[in-house]
């Protein structure tokens, strides 16, 4: 439970600063909707994001022996920003916040604040560690418990597996074979099937 809220609390406070960017920066409206609209955004990236880039990704694997490596980094970004694109329909479906008006306000309320979240994901992805541990260490102050000390080398993620959502895989037999090798077992299998041919 600790864990969850800590995340939530953590990821919801970061999304209304991104939130608030996308308000000065776009035409989209975000104003004092940015608090729900965190809330509904972190919900969506913690429970419904995960789901929606293993679909996407599960669609994408289907054709990757046909792309080169520069088609395939196309593809990645595609994808991320389709993720992004329908995260940010959904919080301004569900939200107060609105789009620019005119035919220009309109179009870039609808494609820069993607990337907004695309970059504030990245950041978060690189930070979450120290954001969650300092948000644990105030969750504990505010409920009276004592904090568990962990190992360093325990608790940190492996390079290559993304944390840039919460409720990314802790470390596994997966990623430490990701960890010696740089491949994911997607792209071992599809090596192996390559030399099979």
């Amino acid at each position: 439970m600790k864990k969850w809220v800590v995340r939530f609390a953590s990821l919801l406070v970061f999304n209304i600063l991104v939130l608030l960017v996308v308000g000065w920066l776009t035409p989209a409206r975000v104003g004092w909707a940015a608090v729900w609209a965190g809330i509904v955004l972190t919900a969506l990236v913690i429970w419904i994001k995960p789901l929606v880039e293993k679909w996407f990704r599960s669609m994408a694997s289907k054709s990757s022996g046909q792309r080169t490596k520069a088609g395939e980094k196309l593809v990645e970004f595609f994808l991320a920003f389709a993720v992004a694109f329908l995260v940010w329909i959904a919080t301004v479906v569900f939200t107060g916040v609105s789009i620019g008006g005119g035919i220009f306000g309109a179009f870039w309320g609808w494609v820069l604040p993607p990337v907004f979240l695309l970059i504030g994901w990245a950041i978060y992805g690189a930070i979450d560690d120290k954001v969650e541990g300092h948000a644990g260490a105030l969750y504990d102050r505010a409920t009276g418990t004592k904090t568990v000390t962990t190992d360093a080398a325990t608790s940190a993620s492996p390079a290559g597996t993304s944390r840039a959502y919460p409720g990314a895989a802790p470390a596994t037999d997966a990623g430490r074979r990701e960890l010696d090798d740089g491949l994911t077992d997607e792209q071992r299998r599809m090596l192996d099937e390559l030399g099979k041919g």
